[in-house]
């Protein structure tokens, strides 16, 4: 098995382990696989943050206790005692729970990489070290550095930094396990079993033991085992997880069948044509895997940071501890030292740490009170860039299921009557479009007549008998060919029809044609000023879709679409993503379907509807709960307001650590005599966190 790094994927080993570069957990390339490492990960690391948080807890309280208005620590805990109970507590919490820290900003080091953790190891490290010397060893301490005759300790934010650096990779790795959801519940939708016919018996088999030219049966509600040709019998077949399209399709023999897909009314025989790794569920599932795997996480903005900022504070440590051990005053290596540890204190990463996180989490709380859910970081980071959408028709501009959305009647029969009329012999019918009509008149709660004689004929349509009158429904060319009287009135109003892509269904009561009902699916009320706000947002829109292409053009007509692609398959969706891409666009994709999957996660910011399937939602980086295109503007407000919180956020993250680390390292001291103590660097160092935190905060209130 081989694992690599998702956001180094040149890094490839043979074994489970962590980037070199980055220090990010190595993901095995096989799709399904390594589950059982990621468990181990999400529970090691969630073990070690619940044990690390038990323990911060009494140490927080002992150091910040006094904050506390009425509160005395000190005349609870002596501090003689105090420093050993935080030494005690703070220990496993750094040596322990945050280990992995320092391995890994040694394996930066060695590889000559810097990174996060390489930040994290420095400033958890100068905390503790310092700190747990003041605790064994404080008499190499000056009296200036003392108050009240103790040397400031700096567990709490040793033990804090660890804690909340847990957590977040602990989110981390959850959220990766999460995205192989996607490829599980992709692999969950394949038939388990398939009936195969053999010198005509006919055998329950596992689909691993199908081969190529087996012959098998699928019966009614039953899933097609795999990719093959149909040999004998008729079915409508529901392809939607393939082509988006809502309405099921007619199958008959010498016709392709899909495996995974869903047979809705005939039994066939089928032949056995792709097996394994050639179904066309088995490709899907291999372009979310290599999609997903091809996304770099957020943090790479602070890495980037890491390689220029950790260098130069770790230089300015070492420069201001040879400098103050060589001319400083007596004693000097204790000031060389204390000045050192100021400087690496002060440049600790705690408000850089909360920098993104604090903005991400209220941002997408806020984002959530409003039906988008948001999934990972990349996705707030990347989608107020994005320059071109792309969109599914069937699910996301549409509703997704075909309803009856026009009634044509004549002068002796009217809409109201052609509904109940059509109702009442359609309920009888398995048909699709019968299902559709008679939903519409139960929701307009239309009593049906009682209906004798039906009779359903195969490929035309139905027949029956209604208050003694003979009753036909079915295509214009099923009336014509019994002999059904048809206006020229109504033939063009079925035209009418037909041009905003309705399938008509006809009526005729005792051999003339009475009425024409339109079945469509209907676009979502909130489409069109959807459609609007991107415009005004300059981004242009692409609807894909599998449907016909007299169905798309007339809804990308309608809607002001800028430019539409129909009859697509998922892996000409996904080719439309890429090669967008590598025109330079930044591009975003919503839809619905299982069909949609792989461009939702090959996209730069994927969309699902959440009335839509499982796979889609779990290949996207944003859901929207209630199905609307209108939360995609939202989520891209939302975007905005969190980038450029996170980037104040790292103003102030840096901004104390810029001013205080030259006065830390004593560059006023020949001047003033002034020189930053550990505590104060301490605070500015808090500080800064709380500036993070309050700014962080002032995102629950942006308008949506």
């Amino acid at each position: 098995m081989i694992y690599t790094c998702p956001m180094h994927p040149e890094i490839e080993h043979d074994h489970a382990g962590h980037c070199p570069k980055c220090g990010m957990t190595l993901e095995p390339k096989t799709i399904g696989a390594g589950n059982e490492e990621e468990q181990k990960e999400i529970r090691s690391l969630s073990r070690k943050f619940w044990s690390a948080l038990v323990l911060t807890i009494p140490v927080l309280f002992i150091a910040m206790g006094h904050a506390i208005p009425g509160l005395d620590v000190d005349a609870m805990i002596p501090k003689q005692i105090s420093k050993w109970i935080e030494f005690a507590l703070a220990t496993p919490v750094v040596l322990w729970a945050g280990d992995f820290f320092f391995t890994r900003a040694w394996r930066s080091i060695v590889n000559r990489s810097l990174n996060m953790f390489t930040l994290i190891a420095v400033g958890v490290g100068a905390a503790y070290f310092y700190s747990a010397v003041a605790v064994l060893a404080p008499g190499i301490f000056p009296e200036s550095f003392r108050s009240n005759g103790e040397v400031g300790l700096y567990f709490e934010a040793a033990a804090v930094i660890t804690t909340l650096v847990l957590f977040g990779q602990s989110i981390e790795a959850k959220a990766r396990s999460r995205t192989g959801q996607a490829i599980k519940a992709l692999l969950n939708l394949a038939a388990k079993t398939a009936h195969r016919v053999r010198d005509g018996q006919e055998d329950e088999i596992a689909v691993e033991q199908i081969q190529k030219g087996d012959f098998l049966r699928v019966r009614p509600g039953e899933k097609v085992p795999i990719d093959g040709v149909i040999v004998e019998g008729k079915s409508n077949i529901d392809e939607s997880m393939v082509t988006g399209e809502s309405m099921p399709v007619s199958k008959a023999p010498d016709e392709n069948v899909i495996g995974a897909t869903v047979n809705q009314t005939g039994s066939f025989l089928m032949r056995a044509e792709k097996i394994g790794s050639e179904t066309l569920l088995s490709q899907i599932v291999q372009m979310v895997a290599d999609a997903q795997r091809t996304r770099a996480p957020i943090q790479k903005l602070a890495d980037a940071v890491s390689g220029y900022f950790v260098p130069a504070v770790i230089a300015i440590a070492v420069i201001t501890f040879v400098i103050w051990s060589i001319v400083g005053p007596a004693p000097a290596m204790a000031y060389a030292l204390v000045n050192a540890v100021s400087v690496l204190i002060i440049a600790c990463p705690c408000a850089l740490g909360l920098a993104t996180p604090m903005s991400i989490m209220v941002g997408v709380g806020r984002a959530a009170q409003t039906g988008i859910l948001i999934k990972n970081a990349e996705a707030i980071e990347t989608a107020e860039k994005v320059t071109h959408l792309i969109t599914d028709k069937t699910g996301t501009l549409t509703v997704g299921k075909p309803e009856v959305v026009s009634r044509i009647g004549t002068d002796t029969t009217a809409k109201r009557d052609v509904l109940q009329i059509a109702a009442s012999l359609e309920s009888h019918s398995e048909h699709p479009l019968a299902r559709a009509i008679a939903e519409a008149a139960k929701k307009e709660q239309i009593e049906l007549h009682h209906v004798t004689g039906f009779e359903s004929i195969t490929g035309g349509g139905v027949s029956g008998k209604i208050d003694e009158k003979s009753v036909l429904i079915g295509k214009e060319k099923f009336l014509t060919e019994s002999k059904v009287t048809i206006s020229e009135e109504l033939k063009n109003e079925a035209r009418r029809l037909q041009e905003k892509a309705q399938t008509t269904v006809w009526l005729a009561v005792d051999g003339e044609a009475v009425g024409i009902l339109g079945v469509a699916d209907p676009i979502k009320e909130t489409a069109r000023q959807a459609i609007r706000q991107l415009h005004d947002m300059h981004l242009k829109v692409i609807m894909c879709t599998g449907d016909n292409r007299r169905t798309a053009e007339a809804v990308a007509r309608e809607l002001g679409i800028d430019e539409f692609r129909a009859e697509v398959m998922p892996n000409e969706k996904i080719d439309i993503v890429k090669k967008l891409k590598s025109e330079g666009a930044i591009v975003a994709m919503a839809g619905d379907g299982i069909n949609d999957a792989p461009a939702l996660a090959a996209a730069d910011v994927g969309v699902a509807m959440g009335t839509g399937t499982d796979v889609a939602i779990e290949s996207a980086g944003i859901t929207l709960v209630k199905g609307d295109l209108l939360g995609i503007v939202k989520a891209m407000h939302v975007s905005g307001a969190v980038m450029r919180n996170i980037r104040q956020n790292l103003f102030f993250a840096f901004i104390y650590n810029a001013l205080g680390v030259p006065i830390a390292a004593g560059a006023l001291y020949p001047f003033f005599g002034l020189l930053l103590s550990p505590m104060i660097a301490g605070a500015a160092m808090s500080f800064s966190s709380v500036s993070v935190i309050a700014n962080a905060l002032r995102l629950r209130s942006i308008k949506l």
